[in-house]
């Protein structure tokens, strides 16, 4: 492992231009959706008016970038950061992502497309709900063929020529494809997770070689790493409720003992210097390299003042880092 060695400034670049080093990730204001088969997707009821409430709150504690999808909340999560944002646009900087297909009126994600036509579909509703006429970064959300993902980072060129976006990324965990839209101009950015309970050396060796931002998401492990020692079960419009091949830390709504266990293993480590487990967490992310951007979720201003506050403890230190991996290992 790596440590950030640099002077902390709480800051990140992302293509041309600079971010706070930490992003707010806004699936979980959403509210509920599922997909096809009525698993829940989303992270249950919100109360919209706490949501603005929220981000507000994290921009002038210097929060600059928000990340969210339209399929998240089924366009619901892009309309409330869209509210949230109203009047403060030019001093953030706002990622959205595209690929899943879904109904804003049932509240489900019905499938999913790649094609090129969809793609400046998807945009249009895009800016429409954030109430915008350009996107900072716009992202892929699905995994295409090779082929057709080339396609698409093409695709994405054309949108910047045109002036609708900025720049661009891909959100996966697969090194192939993050390689191929990594050779585009405006090609900006991975997302992909990262947290100190999944590490992911692969994705960022290639963020370092093509310098691209590495955006973080389950920088706390989906909740695992923001709550201290008691849980209820989710609720069950939360995704975390639902058996699901990807969630990992969670069975019937809490913690596995596995997971559980390793967070118990490194909690003295992540809470050392006044931080919370959560800020720990975020402080980990940011020692792995110098290019991270972790982007948690959040429902409540508490939680949005929480994360903003790990800004100012800035990333673990180099034998932190290495107390963890033994820890764990």
């Amino acid at each position: 492992m790596t440590a950030q060695t640099n002077i902390w400034t709480g800051r990140r670049t992302l293509g041309d231009g600079e971010v706070s080093a930490l992003g707010f990730g806004c699936w979980t204001i959403g509210g509920p959706f599922t997909d096809n088969e009525g698993r829940p997707i989303g992270w249950g009821e919100v109360d919209d008016g706490e949501s603005i409430r929220a981000v507000r709150r994290a921009v002038d504690l210097g929060v600059t970038f928000f990340d969210t999808a339209d399929v998240y909340g089924a366009g619901h999560s892009e309309e409330v950061l869209g509210r949230a944002l109203a009047g403060r646009r030019d001093a953030v900087v706002i990622a959205s992502k595209w690929g899943n297909v879904f109904d804003p009126d049932r509240k489900v994600m019905t499938g999913d497309d790649s094609s090129p036509a969809y793609l400046r579909r998807a945009l249009e509703g895009t800016l429409r709900r954030l109430g915008t006429d350009y996107l900072d970064l716009y992202q892929l959300h699905i995994a295409p063929s090779i082929e057709d993902t080339a396609v698409l980072a093409g695709a994405c060129e054309e949108l910047v020529r045109e002036g609708l976006i900025r720049g661009y990324g891909l959100s996966t965990d697969d090194p192939e494809r993050a390689e191929v839209f990594a050779a585009g101009a405006h090609c900006v950015s991975v997302q992909h997770e990262l947290s100190v309970l999944h590490d992911m050396p692969s994705l960022l060796a290639m963020c370092e070689r093509h310098d691209l931002a590495s955006i973080d998401h389950a920088p706390l492990a989906m909740g695992l790493l923001a709550r201290a020692t008691t849980w209820k079960p989710a609720g069950s419009a939360d995704i975390r409720s639902v058996p699901q091949a990807w969630m990992r830390f969670f069975d019937g709504g809490v913690p596995t003992a596995e997971w559980a266990a390793r967070v118990g293993a490194v909690r003295d480590i992540l809470t050392s210097d006044g931080r919370t487990l959560a800020q720990g967490a975020l402080a980990w992310v940011w020692a792995r390299s110098p290019r991270t951007i972790p982007i948690p979720g959040f429902r409540t201003v508490a939680q949005a003042e929480e994360n903003a506050g790990a800004l100012e403890h800035g990333p673990l230190r180099a034998e932190q880092l290495a107390e963890i991996a033994a820890a764990l290992a």
